[in-house]
């Protein structure tokens, strides 16, 4: 029943971003480097490496080993444009972090999830068909992103609107989708909170905490900071429980509740951080 409802949301979400696009904006990678550079090195490379320390260290199931590295391995959230305003930071970075981001993930999740996968799941009878993966990454991600930048230049005032109603539904879709998974999965998540909640929890502060200290290495100026903060904490979840779920790949829900925890801790965590900054700001 859930995968019916976060393929949809999923779309939306991609959609949404290309309609935010320009395709100009891509060059503007050479002339910020640095807080791209240091913002995809951490999303990209730095968490999932966390994760499955932090999966080993805590010890935790297959299932949820690989549900954990797949949350990390995911790209930048389309709600954080909205957290990087909200903090003061630099919006039109975090809309070309997120493209980026989601681009690049689409070749970096098959290979990460197919180590992930022969190094726990193999054992335990989860396979990864790297095929479909590769396919629905496409449909779901690639092609809305391109229909909403292509819809932009055909038709920029509808564009707009259509932009401006989908961003205001984006975060109530993702609560329907967790409040659904909640209902049907209560007492595994109830079981496993305890210790799965620890390591959710740990690889959010430990994203925030180490692209700030990488932001301050390069010295970025504060605006960016905060942006390559946000965007290294805020993880796709949606996109992790499509991939979970989805009948083609690994057909199993329980693999998405780290998506749903992180989900859920991501914005409670971010939002502290944001109140922070407003009130040290």
């Amino acid at each position: 029943m859930a995968i019916w409802i976060v393929l949809p949301i999923l779309t939306l979400l991609m959609f949404s971003l290309g309609l935010s696009l320009r395709i100009e904006d891509f060059g503007k990678v050479f002339r910020r480097p640095w807080p791209i550079a240091v913002a995809l090195f951490g999303q990209i490379v730095l968490l999932p490496l966390i994760a499955l320390g932090l999966a080993r260290a805590f010890s935790l199931p297959p299932v949820f080993f690989i549900g954990l590295v797949l949350i990390a391995c995911c790209p930048g959230g389309s709600s954080s444009n909205v957290f990087s305003r909200l903090a003061g930071g630099d919006v039109a970075l975090s809309v070309m972090l997120t493209a980026l981001s989601s681009l690049i993930t689409l070749f970096t999740i098959p290979l990460v999830m197919s180590w992930a996968t022969s190094l726990v799941g193999e054992s335990v009878g989860i396979s990864l068909p790297v095929g479909n993966l590769i396919k629905q990454n496409l449909v779901l991600m690639l092609l809305p992103v391109a229909l909403g930048i292509g819809l932009h230049y055909l038709w920029p005032k509808g564009a707009d609107k259509t932009d401006k109603v989908l961003g205001k539904l984006a975060f109530p879709l993702l609560l329907v989708l967790i409040t659904v998974f909640y209902i049907q999965h209560h007492r595994t998540i109830l079981e496993h909170i305890g210790v799965l909640g620890l390591c959710v929890t740990a690889l959010i502060l430990l994203a925030v905490g180490c692209s700030s200290l990488l932001s301050r290495l390069v010295r970025t100026d504060a605006r960016q900071r905060r942006t390559v903060v946000i965007e290294v904490g805020m993880q796709n979840a949606a996109q992790a429980i499509a991939i979970a779920s989805s009948p083609i790949i690994f057909a199993n829900e329980q693999m998405a509740i780290p998506a749903i925890l992180y989900s859920l801790m991501m914005n409670i965590v971010l939002l502290i951080y944001v109140g922070l900054v407003r009130r040290r700001g």
